[in-house]
């Protein structure tokens, strides 16, 4: 399936605010891909596809990660996680992709994980930093994102703690996974 085709499938499955967000995470994921020496195809198909299931209702998202058995654990988390790795499923069942990473990239980019591939990266990056997000601390995570990928999710992981801790959510142990093992690959504190 072209890019063409491929965005036209996203979009009728977005309202347009959300879809604008997927063309400009796509954008910004193409720039870190031939920044940090990844496929931008790869990373185009999977920056477009990162949020095909966000608009879906709960229970339609929550009976397709029960139906895959809920690998990544999300079930017992807040809802605005299940979206991942219900994507990933449609993204193989109605898109025809079959490239593991790029379905690991839709699957992980609300959680992170260990042992993060370079696309993985990249798409988690992008989905933080895209311009249309203006939240405090953005333009830090963006101007990591111009000097190091792995400083980058650091950055990016720390922030999504962060910000679970300021409203007493609950932390998938991927995003912490996520944090600990970028600190052992990057410049964290104890490491430099």
């Amino acid at each position: 399936m072209g890019s063409e085709q491929l965005k036209n499938g996203v979009a009728q499955r977005l309202p347009a605010g959300r879809f604008q967000h997927v063309l400009r995470v796509t954008e910004t994921a193409m720039i870190l891909a031939d920044r940090f020496g990844e496929d931008k195809e790869k990373a185009e198909t999977a920056a477009l596809l990162h949020d095909v299931a966000k608009a879906m209702p709960k229970e339609e998202l929550k009976r397709i990660v029960v139906s895959e058995g809920d690998p990544a654990g999300v079930l017992g988390f807040h809802h605005e996680l299940w979206h991942g790795p219900a994507g990933a499923v449609i993204a193989h069942d109605e898109f025809g992709i079959r490239d593991a990473d790029i379905l690991a990239a839709v699957r992980f980019h609300t959680t992170g994980r260990s042992g993060m591939s370079r696309l993985e990266k990249i798409v988690f990056i992008a989905d933080m930093i895209e311009p249309g997000r203006n939240f405090p601390g953005a333009e830090q995570l963006r101007a990591e994102a111009e000097r190091s990928l792995e400083d980058a999710l650091i950055a990016c992981s720390a922030h999504s703690l962060q910000y679970l801790v300021s409203v007493r959510a609950a932390i998938h142990p991927d995003t912490l996974r996520c944090y600990n093992d970028s600190l052992s690959q990057g410049k964290g504190a104890l490491n430099r």
